[in-house]
């Protein structure tokens, strides 16, 4: 399971000695105050660890270092209590690989007002400071997030709380292994991608695996093993009689539970955090992992059907971000719409792939005829998802650079119960409309796979997509289909452009 106090940022506060040492002091003070209770903070998942005042180039460099060096850091934040002249941070910022996140804040909160004095402007020197600072970020054109308000205020914490989320998420990517079992589906291209730019873009590697060395691991499980496994969906499932022990449908329970046993230790042992499959390349499985696959998604790892590693990626990302949040994560499909009465909106599925933590319900365990692949009935969870706001997040290689794409939905109750319908499902309508949101997202290239999340928001995302210097393009309710196609031609002009700036 994910755990983000594993992690620490940075706090590290920029000033100069022209002030002399009294202030300097009384800066240190007011930082490792700061810093401690914003690592107190209830919206903040990781430590906020205070790291001085640095007031040299030599000083500014070498914490830069540091942080890089430190495995548990993520991130950096920055802060400029007084006026920390900008030239000074130049050898720093070209260092630093971490993320960094500028806090445009200042120690009090309201003046004093019949008692300041120039000892108090000399001190409190944040609102310039802080602007000196932002030029030399901008001059060198570096990703970052700004965050602007009083460093006590609720949401200026829930905005440093989302930042160090999508931090932690790309310190995950960064050596994090995707497995690929089985190539992609035949003839599909948004599932495709190069691999090699993945790597050098957003720090994770992706392998492929014949399912024959999958099988090795199938085949080694012992029976006591699967009495065992399948004591843990009874006590987690609703289970029918049918697949409980002497039931005609246990042996595919058995079975289910056999792949899922071989696919754990296989990925465990690999080091891996993300994994495709795919129907057209079962060599040795007696049926396509279903139960595994959403059971391996709620422990933490990403997952992507027809071999889609860049979903399997993003979906492992979300997960990081969401982790200790209440809600879930999970790999998505629109799958179908209903255009008729009570409005416009899209059934969301997969054949079996979709997470139980995103159930509003206990899940039903249940064995069905899949109806494609040729293979023998899987095992499956199948459930509802609750209604509230939530967002689909797609990553797409267009060539020249990485696109993410989300569209923030609200998920809505089905008009009627799909009893007929054996797999987990959802049912949202895209903000603004589906009229909308669909142009928009099939004009950006959008894959028909998502990462979907009723906890991971559209601003982890962006803070995310920030980190990792790559294309964002979000479809909510203020899109504008119009605006959106013209979005999408500057930014094609701007990425073309962008190398040579």
């Amino acid at each position: 399971m994910i755990n983000l106090k594993d992690y620490e940022v940075w706090f590290v506060t920029g000033s100069q000695h022209l002030y002399g040492e009294a202030v300097l002091r009384k800066v240190a003070e007011h930082s490792q105050e700061m810093a401690g209770a914003l690592s107190q903070s209830r919206s903040i998942p990781v430590r906020v660890e205070y790291k001085g005042v640095v007031t040299t180039p030599e000083a500014i460099l070498e914490v830069c270092r540091q942080a890089d060096r430190e495995p548990k850091c993520v991130g950096v934040i920055t802060w400029m209590h007084t006026f920390s002249p900008a030239k000074m941070w130049i050898a720093g910022l070209s260092s630093l690989r971490k993320p960094f996140l500028h806090l445009h804040t200042q120690y009090n909160k309201e003046l004093p007002w019949s008692e300041i004095d120039m000892d108090f402007m000399n001190l409190n020197q944040s609102a310039h400071g802080d602007r000196e600072f932002g030029f030399i970020g901008s001059r060198m054109r570096l990703n970052r997030k700004i965050v602007v308000g009083h460093w006590k205020d609720e949401d200026v914490q829930a905005q440093l709380g989302t930042w160090t989320r999508a931090a932690c998420a790309w310190h995950d990517a960064q050596g994090g292994k995707v497995a690929r079992f089985g190539d992609n589906m035949r003839d599909v291209a948004v599932t495709e991608g190069d691999k090699v730019e993945a790597q050098i873009r957003l720090g994770y590697s992706v392998n492929g695996y014949g399912v024959g060395e999958l099988v090795k691991y199938v085949e080694a499980v012992k029976p006591p093993e699967i009495d065992a496994q399948i004591g843990l969906y009874l006590d987690a499932y609703a289970v029918g009689a049918a697949l409980r022990k002497e039931g005609k449908q246990n042996p595919a329970l058995r079975e289910a539970a056999k792949i899922e046993l071989g696919m754990r230790a296989f990925l465990k042992e690999g080091g891996f955090n993300a994994f495709t499959t795919t129907f057209e390349d079962l060599t040795g499985l007696i049926q396509l992992p279903g139960l595994a696959v959403q059971r391996l998604m709620a422990d933490g790892y990403g997952f992507g059907a027809e071999g889609d590693w860049k979903t399997a990626a993003l979906v492992r990302a979300m997960k990081v971000m969401g982790a200790g949040l209440t809600g879930g994560t999970s790999f998505m499909e629109d799958y179908t719409y209903h255009f008729g009465g009570n409005g416009m909106k899209v059934l969301g599925a997969h054949m079996l792939e979709v997470c139980a933590s995103i159930a509003d319900t206990k899940p039903s365990l249940e064995v069905h005829p899949l109806s494609i692949g040729g293979k023998a009935d899987p095992a499956r969870l199948v459930f509802g998802v609750g209604s509230g706001p939530a967002v689909n997040a797609t990553l797409l290689d267009m060539g020249n650079r990485f696109r993410m794409l989300v569209n923030e939905v609200d998920v809505v109750p089905p008009d009627m119960p799909m009893d007929k319908l054996p797999v987990a499902r959802v049912v949202w309508i895209p903000r603004p409309d589906l009229k909308v949101a669909a142009g928009a997202w099939i004009a950006a290239g959008g894959a028909h796979h998502t990462g979907f999340s009723q906890v991971v928001t559209r601003e982890h995302l962006e803070d995310f997509a920030e980190i990792a210097g790559i294309e964002f393009l979000a479809i909510g309710k203020e899109t504008n289909l119009s605006e959106f196609r013209k979005e999408l031609r500057w930014n094609d002009v701007y990425y073309a452009l962008a190398k040579g700036l």
